[in-house]
């Protein structure tokens, strides 16, 4: 039985077969697996992904007993809406994903030994790091100093002082209103991985707002709406489909079946999916309007309820990137924002400096986010769940990607790190289906266009996914193909040397609200740009995710 619960579902074929297999025909089969396996983690996975939100959930209460006559659980009914409460689980919540235990952490995020970057590779001179001015004194390089690790870790004992704290005021508040910003410039990765756009706003309103619930109220509202927002296109049915194939909790074979067209010769979404994705998305965007006009009662109870829908189809999917904390915070974040605190009016805030910090934040960046993805994360954008993310692809021909060894890391190569607990064929079953994962979304198919434009045999080459090459040489990876775009790979070429042709990558850019296409680049390591040009959706919708040759 314990060695049932360590093993992958294995995949309806030979992997060491299909490793060998021509890459259309290699694509196809591994799609399908996905159709009906979803990534075939292990049960152990699920198991330790709900032990770490026990800790989380634990951590919180602890922090929470500083404070007299907070923390102890059989009392929580009496203190969890308390706003100091509240206020330590944003601030624990920065923390825990700084150190990189929360999003982009363990297997579903392909991190198996060991099972988190964060703080192993911020903590670590010499390690590489996205700034974000390139060339800008002290903080522009791309390698870590030790003036970076002193930055990074003066934030944490900063949070941590804070959460220490009986009481929280512009003592504790002040410095990491002020450090935040500075290690962000530094290195974006670390303003990003502390989920900046909400924790840290909301942090600017315990510190500035007069009455710092509205402001708090006004965040919220924001990550709901601009969440719904992004995803009216014709991206989010192949995510739906994606993760009803993923969850653990939805194994009935004949509904994932019933997600694509005709299962397994046409995986495009079928109108069951479209109508899923269709009530996803009016949901989403009818939580934050019924939660920001109601004031308590019946209007304030529907949406809740609403509210818990969402997040519970969202969690118990186990999305890759396994952002399940953040879940909780936003779920919690409801209850006491919406539910304790009906009455308080997002308009109260009290600081029309604030409240024009906050329509720029929360309304302005959102918004050219949306209309210009290329200039702005799509964290920062609030553009989550959608399945219209940026992401690169890239490409080592033979064994060159040993040439990663050179860089300063705390992992290795994603199949050293399996080989610790699996041989060798069960390692490619599991790292085959990141294939599939890419190539089910829509804007994966962009790349059976790609591809051939990138190298002439792809057999030839190792085929990477961004994410991993971010997880592995930056110490994070969270969906956001900025951070793995050509300023990585002309970081990762200062330190490794790739000779011609051997390392090719293809970045592909989501696309913009009121957009009809993707943009890409193709890039060699060492010559620089070969290729760049546009994609329209619509074709890529007529395409299965596989190519036909």
């Amino acid at each position: 039985m314990g060695l049932k619960l360590l093993t992958p579902t294995p995949p309806p074929y030979d992997p060491l077969v299909w490793e060998k297999t021509p890459f259309p025909q290699k694509c196809r089969m591994v799609c399908e697996a996905w159709a009906m396996q979803g990534y075939g983690s292990p049960s152990s996975t699920l198991v330790v992904y709900a032990l770490k939100v026990a800790f989380y959930v634990w951590m919180w209460s602890f922090f929470c007993g500083f404070t007299s006559g907070l923390g102890e659980w059989r009392t929580i009914g009496s203190w969890w809406s308390h706003p100091i409460a509240f206020q330590k689980a944003v601030l624990w919540s920065m923390l825990f994903e700084s150190l990189g235990l929360g999003c982009g952490s363990g297997p579903l995020t392909g991190r198996y030994f060991p099972p988190i970057g964060g703080f192993l590779y911020f903590l670590r001179p010499g390690t590489l790091k996205r700034p974000l001015f390139p060339g800008l004194p002290l903080f522009g390089g791309t390698r870590r100093t030790w003036l970076d690790v002193a930055l990074y870790l003066a934030t944490e004992l900063l949070l941590v002082r804070a959460l220490i704290a009986p009481e929280l005021g512009p003592a504790q508040l002040w410095p990491i209103v002020a450090i935040v910003p500075i290690v962000g410039v530094a290195d974006k990765t670390l303003f990003l991985v502390a989920r900046g756009e909400h924790y840290y706003t909301m942090t600017l309103c315990f510190l500035f707002a007069g009455n710092w619930l509205a402001g708090a109220k006004a965040v919220q509202l924001a990550l709901w709406f601009w969440a719904g927002v992004s995803k009216l296109n014709h991206h989010f049915p192949a995510v739906v489909c994606v993760m009803i194939s993923n969850s653990p909790v939805v194994r009935w074979q004949w509904l994932r079946k019933r997600m694509y067209k005709h299962f397994p010769d046409d995986l495009r979404p079928s109108q069951l999916a479209v109508l899923m994705a269709h009530l996803g998305t009016l949901l989403e965007l009818s939580v934050p309007i019924v939660l920001g006009l109601a004031s308590g009662g019946t209007a304030t109870t529907i949406g809740l309820v609403m509210m818990i829908v969402l997040h519970s189809f969202i969690t118990s999917s186990v999305p890759m990137g396994v952002p399940i904390e953040w879940n909780v915070i936003v779920v919690y974040g409801a209850f006491f924002l919406f539910g304790e605190h009906a009455s308080v009016s997002v308009f109260s805030l009290g600081s029309p400096v604030l409240m024009a910090v906050l329509f720029g934040l929360l309304f302005v960046l959102p918004l050219l986010g949306n209309l210009f993805p290329r200039a702005i994360s799509f964290l920062c954008s609030m553009r989550y769940y959608a399945g219209n993310w940026a992401y690169s692809i890239w490409l080592f021909r033979g064994d060159s990607y040993r040439k990663l060894d050179r860089l300063t890391k705390s992992s290795a190569w994603l199949m050293d790190q399996l080989a610790r607990f699996y041989d060798r064929s069960t390692s490619v079953g599991l790292v085959g289906r990141v294939l599939a994962f890419r190539a089910m979304h829509l804007h994966g198919r962009a790349l059976q266009k790609l591809l051939p434009k990138a190298v002439d045999r792809i057999g030839d080459y190792e085929y990477v996914d961004g994410e991993l090459i971010a997880g592995l040489v930056l110490g994070w990876n969270f969906g956001d193909g900025h951070l793995h775009d050509e300023g990585l790979l002309g970081a990762v070429q200062e330190r490794c040397d790739f000779a011609e042709g051997e390392l090719r990558c293809i970045f592909v850019e989501s696309q913009p609200l009121f957009g009809s296409s993707l943009t890409y680049r193709i890039a060699d390591a060492r010559s620089g740009a070969i290729a760049q040009g546009e994609l329209p959706v619509a074709e890529l919708r007529e395409l299965q995710p596989w190519p036909l040759s």
